[in-house]
């Protein structure tokens, strides 16, 4: 089969529809992926709270909880857990303790349109 014959198989079309196929399914991920780290970090912002207040109004301590617990998730999953990432989990939490994690994924299925 020559060259030619070979371009004679597809269309501008169809190269475009598949392309098309590919960036959604990429987009689907990607806010796949988002959503489930959002509710990760809520979930983690709750435990913190859980933690620190161990059934009392507020916390007695806080900081030295967010370094020890820093420095165990640092070792086992690397990067991505210093003491201020912990902290604004904790802090998410305590802004949306109604369960955000949905509400997020509707508002993002209505920004990227991928749900």
């Amino acid at each position: 089969m020559k060259k030619d014959d070979i371009t004679a198989l597809y269309t501008p079309d169809f190269i475009q529809e598949i392309k098309r196929i590919v960036t959604n399914a990429r987009q689907k991920a990607y806010a796949a992926i988002n959503s489930a780290m959002v509710e990760a970090y809520w979930q983690m912002g709750k435990r913190i709270v859980e933690q620190e207040q161990q059934g009392k109004d507020r916390a007695d301590y806080g900081s030295q909880l967010l370094k020890s617990l820093s420095k165990e998730l640092t070792a086992e999953f690397g990067k991505g857990f210093p003491v201020n990432s912990l902290y604004y989990f904790r802090q998410f939490y305590l802004a949306f303790p109604e369960k955000l994690p949905t509400a997020w994924g509707i508002l993002t299925c209505h920004i990227t349109s991928v749900c």
